[in-house]
């Protein structure tokens, strides 16, 4: 093979890798636009707050395995453009319920008569589930079969990470920027602009990804129905790895979604002034500290194991949770919070925000750990392992409701007993679950085989 040709492949591989990075950018943007949205309606329905994040990740529950299918009849590029246009509709329907629906009753919860409007934004956050899971089917085995597997595997989807991390940081920060103080007349109106701006960005994601080469290793395959002896769930690794994804995003997604109720409560948090606007600040941080941890990680992934930086993140979040328990909500901290009115400003909150916060350098690399663990030595049935995974991520919407139940019924700090519990799984995956003690099953093809089928296809 000629250097030209070697080099024109690398120029491919790149862009096919900054695409991926894009859309991981995507998946987060869409995702935590339901937590700061949720402070709209549970203001007018107080079991209201994680639903639009429920529905959101019911959708995967659906969607993962057709998904995956979808990856090998029509491709990843052909994949993620049907997402996209899902996506804008989701956003459309969305927006829709800011403007319609608000005087028609459906059905009544506890004597209380739920509108249209808010059947219509749960329909609009389903969708957009629809797209997030499509794009999540796409991006972690692309980038991780891009990157050869392994540690160097690990190392590309936590770079990619970063991409979603930031995306994750500016959603709830704009959002926040725009309800200001919650009423029980704000309304889905308020967050009008940003309904624009994500409907526009699907649609110009749609144009970019649309002109850009990504390869196609399995396209072609999708009539060919391999018969095999075993499946991803004869793996004891991986199948205690599907519970580590279900357990870790309800983790990711917990943390920072109670933390704004906890924030936006005057009552219990004591910030008198702008509470939305501080809470969805300070969870921006979270997902900022996501952000920097990707980055790390991103570095040392080449040299560090999965399994070691799993085992320490897991520690480190369980400590940093025990303590944002146990300290009490008078002892305060300063952190800076930004509103439309009095711009950006340093704003007093329980310090146990902070213990919570600090947890995004924790849950940075969970994903791509698990992730990458859970899939090692699957060979040819690592697709069909990924299409699971991609069902598990229900396990945002699902865990975090719980959790909000427990926060109503017991209090907001009580209900990160349940993030400890998950926390410790997690740990113990790192620690045993993790190891593959299946290795007599015939696995066929190995990471290096696809890598190089990817590498021949560019």
């Amino acid at each position: 093979m000629s250097p030209t040709t070697n080099s024109s492949k690398k120029s491919r591989n790149i862009v096919a890798i900054i695409a991926m990075f894009f859309l991981f950018a995507m998946i987060s943007f869409v995702t935590n636009l339901a937590a700061p949205l949720g402070t709209i309606w549970g203001n007018n329905y107080s079991w209201a707050g994680m639903m639009g994040n429920f529905m959101n990740f019911l959708a995967y529950l659906i969607m993962g395995i057709p998904a995956g299918t979808m990856l090998v009849k029509i491709g990843y590029k052909k994949t993620a453009l049907w997402a996209m246009a899902i996506g804008a509709l989701g956003i459309a329907v969305q927006y829709l319920s800011s403007v319609a629906g608000g005087e028609v009753a459906c059905f009544s919860v506890s004597g209380q008569p739920v509108m249209l409007n808010f059947v219509i934004y749960l329909l609009g956050a389903f969708i957009c589930g629809f797209c997030v899971c499509m794009l999540n089917t796409v991006v972690n085995p692309m980038l991780n079969i891009l990157g050869g597997g392994g540690n160097t595997g690990n190392q590309l989807i936590q770079a990619g990470g970063s991409c979603n991390s930031l995306a994750g940081t500016l959603t709830p920060l704009f959002v926040g920027m725009l309800i200001g103080n919650v009423t029980k007349d704000t309304t889905m109106s308020s967050v009008a602009p940003l309904l624009y701006i994500a409907f526009g960005v699907f649609v110009v994601s749609f144009i970019i990804i649309s002109f850009v080469s990504i390869p196609e290793p399995n396209l072609g395959k999708g009539d060919k129905k391999p018969k095999y002896s075993h499946s991803p769930w004869n793996f004891r690794h991986t199948v205690l790895g599907v519970i580590g994804i279900f357990f870790y995003v309800g983790i990711e997604i917990g943390i920072p979604g109670v933390l704004i109720f906890y924030l936006s409560d005057s009552s219990v948090s004591g910030i008198t002034e702008n509470a939305p606007a501080v809470a969805t600040a300070v969870a921006a941080v979270y997902w900022l500290l996501m952000l920097v941890g990707r980055l790390c990680s991103s570095v040392i992934s080449g040299k560090v194991s999965s399994r070691a930086q799993l085992t320490a993140v897991s520690t480190v979040a369980i400590i940093l949770i025990m303590l944002a328990i146990f300290m009490p909500a008078s002892v305060k901290v300063s952190v800076p919070a930004y509103s439309v009115a009095d711009g950006f400003s340093m704003c007093e909150v329980p310090i146990s925000a902070l213990f919570l916060v600090l947890c995004g350098l924790c849950t940075s690399i969970m994903w791509g750990g698990i992730f990458n663990l859970a899939v090692e030595g699957l060979g040819k049935y690592t697709a069909q392992a990924s299409g699971i995974f991609m069902m598990m991520v229900v396990g945002g919407g699902v865990m975090p409701l719980i959790q909000n139940a427990i926060a109503n019924g017991a209090g907001y700090m009580a209900s990160y007993w349940l993030v400890v519990a998950m926390l410790v799984y997690i740990l113990f995956y790192a620690l045993k679950g993790s190891k593959n003690v299946n290795r007599d099953i015939p696995v066929g093809e190995d990471e290096r085989e696809v890598a190089d089928e990817i590498e021949n296809a560019l």
